[in-house]
């Protein structure tokens, strides 16, 4: 077996308010929509790339509390920090560099769940 990953699902209470943090914030773009079973769906992310699946509707069986963090790498710590800034969007935790090559932090989604923003440094 060689599994390869392909979404992650976050169920949200509102998924056109998500959609445009994770389209309009983070530049996502919308793969597709559609309903199952009563459900709105919506997966976000580039076409080569693992997507995030948003459902609506939906209890929450993951509080964003219990340590739910999804993780995206950026080029420019700096630039994204500014970036977020600019759009009204709060740095919850950070910037922290556990080690000379990494260094990230944090903002919230609309349901609280938290959004790492990640930067590789090249080796020293």
């Amino acid at each position: 077996m060689n599994p390869s990953l392909n979404w992650i699902t976050l169920r949200v209470r509102d998924l056109e308010t998500s959609i445009s943090f994770y389209q309009d914030i983070l530049g996502l773009p919308i793969q597709r929509r559609f309903e199952s079973r009563g459900k709105q769906i919506a997966m976000l992310g580039s076409e080569s790339q693992p997507k995030i699946e948003l459902i609506q509707g939906s209890e929450q069986t993951v509080q964003p509390e219990n340590g739910v963090s999804v993780g995206f790498e950026v080029d420019s710590l700096e630039d994204a920090m500014e970036e977020l800034r600019h759009k009204g969007i709060p740095i919850a935790r950070g910037p922290i560099a556990p080690n000379p090559r990494l260094s990230f932090f944090y903002v919230l989604d609309p349901d609280g769940f938290e959004i790492q923003l990640a930067q590789h440094h090249e080796s020293i």
